[in-house]
């Protein structure tokens, strides 16, 4: 079966997302908009939403009027994408393979849309290629995916944790499924291209991923990210059955100084930096 490991990834790391959805949801604000500005959503339109997540983007589509339509391979994902955007249609599915048309019920999509949920396929030619299979002619795809090069999104705080641990992850080989995958340019165009897509665009786009909330500078909201991630559970595991309960609360106050090194104007914020990607479906 395609993108097992995947699968398998998201069932466990679905549940921390929706736990703390409020805070991803925060951070991430500034893509989801880019992603509807590049989409160029209408009343009316029927929309694919690959990798819905927890429904923050399907949620914005459908305020924009279109019948959306919601897939992602995360079990307790799904769930609560049916919970937050009742009138969508969501499914528990693997968009690599699936019957994209059938799963929403029949008919072509005039618009397909992904926020942070395309780089996981295991072999993303084939994904796209299936995806297209389910877009009408001139049919528009928009999607947002983090580019190469320093994203502290990735780094910040992890670096600490990760010290921690008796073997480190390595990183991951260039173009492998996961959050980075598509961070070469030229390869999403490639894929793209590959899997009869037109008209592809890929331009670098800067948001702000700001972790402040109206009472709190935002050290506290990515201190809960970090230790709910694989990372974080493992140097807790590791740190307490080598040091006890006071190690591991050092090792969190340490992390939170670290944080606190990135606070700009007494607020955690950091760019975050993405490609936004379109393409068209040729027309038959």
């Amino acid at each position: 079966m395609a993108n097992e490991e995947q699968q398998r990834a998201w069932a466990e790391q679905g549940v921390d997302w929706v736990t703390h959805a409020a805070i991803f949801e925060a951070v991430l604000a500034p893509f989801t908009d880019a992603v509807c500005a590049a989409a160029d959503l209408h009343p009316g339109a029927r929309v694919l939403d690959v990798g819905c997540g927890s429904g923050a983007l399907l949620q914005r589509v459908t305020e924009r009027g279109a019948d959306a339509v919601g897939v992602d391979i995360s079990e307790p994902m799904v769930a609560a994408a049916r919970r937050r955007v009742p009138t969508a249609t969501v499914a528990l599915g693997d968009a690599q393979t699936v019957d994209l048309r059938t799963l929403g019920g029949g008919g072509v999509f005039d618009r397909v849309v992904s926020r942070f949920g395309v780089m996981f396929f295991e072999d993303p030619v084939a994904a796209f290629a299936n995806i297209r299979a389910a877009a009408a002619p001139a049919a528009r795809l928009a999607f947002v995916c983090w580019r190469d090069g320093d994203n502290p999104m990735f780094t910040a705080g992890v670096d600490v944790l990760a010290a921690k641990l008796e073997s480190p992850p390595a990183p991951p080989e260039p173009g492998a499924p996961g959050p980075l995958a598509f961070g070469d340019a030229d390869r999403v165009r490639a894929i793209l291209t590959d899997a009869g897509w037109g008209e592809v665009a890929v331009e670098a786009f800067d948001g702000v991923c700001d972790f402040s909330t109206a009472t709190s500078d935002g050290v506290e909201e990515r201190l809960t990210m970090l230790l709910a991630n694989r990372t974080g559970v493992q140097a807790r595991a590791e740190v307490t059955e080598r040091h006890g309960a006071d190690g591991w609360d050092a090792v969190v106050e340490e992390l939170r100084t670290a944080l606190r090194g990135y606070r700009v104007d007494g607020v955690l914020a950091f760019p975050g930096h993405t490609w936004v990607v379109t393409a068209t479906n040729p027309a038959a």
